[in-house]
């Protein structure tokens, strides 16, 4: 088991960054910051020789990652039996235009978290998971809600994922062109790209007494995590 309490993450035969490793880090923040900042993971693995990769939301509570899902779940069914899963995030934060097609890149960050997943049937865990997977969409969000009920807490499968293979990848910065290129008269450049919030669309049914919900808060809190 990796030494939570250190700052980077033990680099492993699976994890080793063979392919332009200079952007690759293990620092533990970085790799928490990347997945608290993100809203979709996908997660990958196989089933007699079929292979699946999942888009599913995710929650984070300290060193571990939680996923969740109905009790008949193939993929949480077949996680809770211990076989190796690839869980990743990837944010993207610009396009990177060349003046070549083959140098063209994207800005991003990235997660590949690797490991067995584990069934989480302990009660207070669970809570502590669900809680986690919903205020990771929007911060205290679970703290107002009507309170979960028993039969609700059933059936919803929870697996626990610790984070202690993993890796970040990163670029940033202008398209990288050849010599030779930089006087081919076209655009060159990066085009920013974020994740913004619109106006909130509220539920007609919304009690008239109850206050419109406030989207600075929930952007102020997605910044914190970057």
């Amino acid at each position: 088991m990796a030494d939570s309490s250190s700052p980077t993450i033990p680099v492993t035969a699976r994890t080793l960054l063979r392919r332009y490793p200079v952007r690759g880090s293990f620092d533990r923040d970085t790799v928490y910051r990347i997945l608290d900042e993100g809203f979709v993971c996908h997660v990958a693995f196989a089933v007699d020789g079929q292979p699946y990769a999942i888009p599913t939301g995710y929650g984070r509570a300290g060193d571990t990652l939680y996923l969740h899902g109905s009790a008949a779940s193939r993929m949480m069914t077949s996680l809770a039996n211990g076989i190796n899963v690839c869980v990743t995030v990837t944010l993207v934060d610009g396009l990177v235009l060349a003046r070549s097609a083959f140098n063209h890149s994207m800005n991003y960050r990235s997660v590949v978290v690797l490991g067995q997943a584990r069934l989480v049937d302990d009660p207070e865990e669970k809570l502590v998971a669900l809680r986690a997977l919903t205020n990771h969409i929007v911060p205290g969000r679970w703290e107002t809600l009507r309170p979960a009920t028993t039969k609700e807490i059933a059936a919803t499968t929870v697996l626990a994922l610790p984070i202690e293979e993993a890796s970040a990848k990163m670029r940033s910065g202008p398209p990288k062109d050849e010599g030779e290129d930089l006087e081919w008269p076209v655009w060159a450049g990066v085009v920013p790209m974020a994740l913004h919030c619109e106006a909130p669309q509220p539920d007609a049914r919304v009690r008239a007494d109850v206050a419109p919900f406030e989207v600075a808060p929930l952007i102020a809190a997605r910044h914190a995590r970057s």
